[in-house]
């Protein structure tokens, strides 16, 4: 079986189309990029260091104007904050950096699932998933370690989260499509 994270389309059923709702975090990327590229299967992927919001969501082609409409006034209902990473943490077989607060990233997630409810969080086979960034999935515990100690001397960390990313699967790739601004 394939060890993929569900966020890395590995292991997962991601075929052209597939999207995901996503926080994109370019502030902390510098710090995890090198990392992620080597150890993260998402990566391989593209796209920046992120918090998943809701995968897997919508296929494109259902995505028209009256969804468009319910995600821009979904988000617009929640204001814009800040998250800070200063520790990491561990999922089995999973380095990950914790962002807090964790709430405001839980009610993004709980308002699209509960307004598709056909499309719960990873599925709705893993249960409820704490908000995390990969940064590696691969590599095993003495890696991690390593990692973990060296993201550890450099944390804090923080970024503003103001809105949730539509990206979709395209070409081999995950691709920013949408924006939604939290708060209006």
């Amino acid at each position: 079986m394939d060890t993929g994270t569900p966020d890395s389309g590995e292991g997962w059923p991601v075929a052209a189309g597939t999207t995901a709702l996503s926080v994109l975090l370019p502030e902390v990327d510098p710090l995890v990029r090198g990392w992620r590229a080597r150890y993260d299967t998402a990566a391989r992927y593209g796209g920046t260091a992120h918090l998943t919001v809701l995968f897997p969501f919508l296929h494109r082609d259902r995505i028209r104007g009256p969804q468009r409409a319910a995600l821009t006034a979904l988000y617009a209902r929640h204001r814009p904050f800040t998250v800070a990473f200063g520790r990491c943490g561990s999922f089995p077989g999973v380095l990950h950096l914790v962002p807090e607060p964790a709430a405001p990233l839980r009610a993004l997630t709980a308002a699209a699932a509960a307004r598709w409810p056909s499309h719960p969080p990873y599925g709705g086979v893993l249960g409820a998933v704490e908000p995390h960034l990969t940064v590696a999935n691969s590599g095993g515990p003495g890696v991690h370690r390593r990692i973990a100690a060296h993201l550890t001397a450099r944390l804090p960390v923080t970024a503003r989260v103001s809105r949730v990313e539509l990206v979709v699967h395209e070409e081999g790739r995950w691709r920013p499509w949408l924006g939604f601004p939290l708060g209006g």
